[in-house]
């Protein structure tokens, strides 16, 4: 039975799950690739993480700008365009490493951010129009799968990254991956040939920011978790299993790899956990943001004690990484669901604009309170942004179904 025996909605997931899982890929080995080689270059860890300050501040513009334009000429026209973006990024850093100063590559992590949001944007916002509006369940389950699917891939290209920059060395490593990619681009331009997503109605710029009460209250909880989540664990836990703990930095990058594709896993499996006959709503998101917000307290308690201190960190992390990832898969079902069907993009673009925020904040927050405060003082924090979350999202509508 091949693709052809397939209804149109299905191959049309397919082909944006196969080019969001492509460009993936790309995303996670190209992070390792510049953490790797400029680690080698005798940088630091913050100034390396400073690399990647861009890309999380375009983000958050490229969601916002984004989410208009993909309403206004179609989301397979915006999944294309990030794919032929993430090429050109690609394409800057194969020059001689004499001419790769910071802020090119700034400038073409940059344009990696903006490339990675509008894929992402348009990958989540196409699954509500190939969904019909009483298939819930369906819906649940397609954008956990995607989401999960694409952190496990992402953990997966940060070990692709490393194991192509010990055998091929950064600029072949480089090339690989934008041929690969230039090769999805292609055949997305001919086979992704829907104009999903596209406004009946003329978009307004002006209309960019959302109008829905639910949806901007699930926009706040979104900022606010993943702000949680970066403000320890983006910079300061990879710092502190190196220089506290003594990792090596493959340890450090391969277990970091390993949570990833495990967090992804469990988004996958999100409905399954929640049971199928469980549609969430605003209550579960509460219900599993109250249940995170208490770990990241009790193992700042657990270092303050000297307890196990390993033991402690990787359990509790371990821990954290699960609920997290059903918190987050509830939440980009949430956002779906929430969007009104005609000019969805604009709704998903709002919504990933202040996931982008988060991930911002976190990425700051947790280079400058690691350097002057610690790892404990960091985990506070993020059971501080958790509690903000959990009354947030309290405030959060049932499910709507039409």
């Amino acid at each position: 039975m091949g693709l052809a025996a397939l209804s149109p909605a299905v191959r049309q997931y397919l082909l944006v799950t196969g080019n969001y899982w492509a460009f993936t890929l790309t995303d996670g080995a190209l992070r390792m690739l510049v953490v790797l080689h400029f680690y080698s270059l005798g940088y630091s860890g913050l100034s390396i993480a400073m690399l990647f300050l861009f890309y999380e501040i375009f983000g958050v513009i490229t969601n916002l700008v984004g989410g208009w334009l993909g309403a206004k000429i179609g989301l397979n026209k915006t999944m294309n365009i990030g794919l032929f973006l993430q090429i050109i990024a690609l394409s800057m850093l194969l020059l001689p490493a004499e001419y790769l100063i910071v802020p090119w590559v700034m400038a073409a992590q940059a344009l990696s951010g903006i490339a990675k949001d509008l894929n992402k944007m348009s990958a989540k916002s196409s699954i509500k129009m190939l969904v019909s509006s009483e298939a819930q369940g369906t819906l649940f389950k397609w954008v956990a799968l995607l989401t999960g699917s694409k952190n496990a891939l992402k953990g997966l290209g940060f070990f692709i990254g490393g194991l192509l920059l010990s055998l091929v060395g950064f600029q072949l490593a480089i090339l690989c991956m934008a041929v690969m990619l230039l090769l999805v681009w292609l055949l997305s331009l001919l086979k992704l040939t829907q104009d999903l997503g596209k406004s009946s109605a003329k978009p307004k710029f002006s209309e960019m920011l959302s109008k829905s009460r639910a949806i901007n209250i699930l926009s706040a909880a979104r900022m606010l978790l993943f702000g949680a989540r970066d403000v320890w664990f983006v910079i300061a836990l990879p710092l502190f299993l190196a220089s506290q703990l003594g990792w090596d930095h493959w340890t450090v990058g391969g277990f970091l790899a390993l949570w990833v594709i495990g967090y992804g896993g469990v988004q996958s499996i999100a409905p399954l956990l929640l049971g199928k006959s469980n549609i969430p709503d605003g209550k579960t998101v509460a219900l599993w943001a109250l249940l995170l917000c208490a770990i990241p307290g009790l193992i700042a308690i657990a270092l303050t004690a000297n307890w196990h201190i390993e033991l402690a960190l990787l359990g509790g992390l371990m821990l954290f990484g699960a609920v997290f990832a059903i918190n987050s898969s509830v939440h980009s079902y949430l956002i779906v669901s929430y969007a009104k069907s005609d000019g969805v993009s604009m709704d998903v673009g709002f919504y990933y604009m202040a996931n982008a925020m988060g991930r911002l904040l976190g990425t700051v927050l947790s280079g400058w309170l690691y350097q002057s405060a610690g790892l404990i003082t960091c985990l506070w924090v993020s059971s501080a942004m958790l509690v903000l979350t959990v009354f947030i999202s309290r405030m959060l509508p049932a499910i709507r179904t039409t």
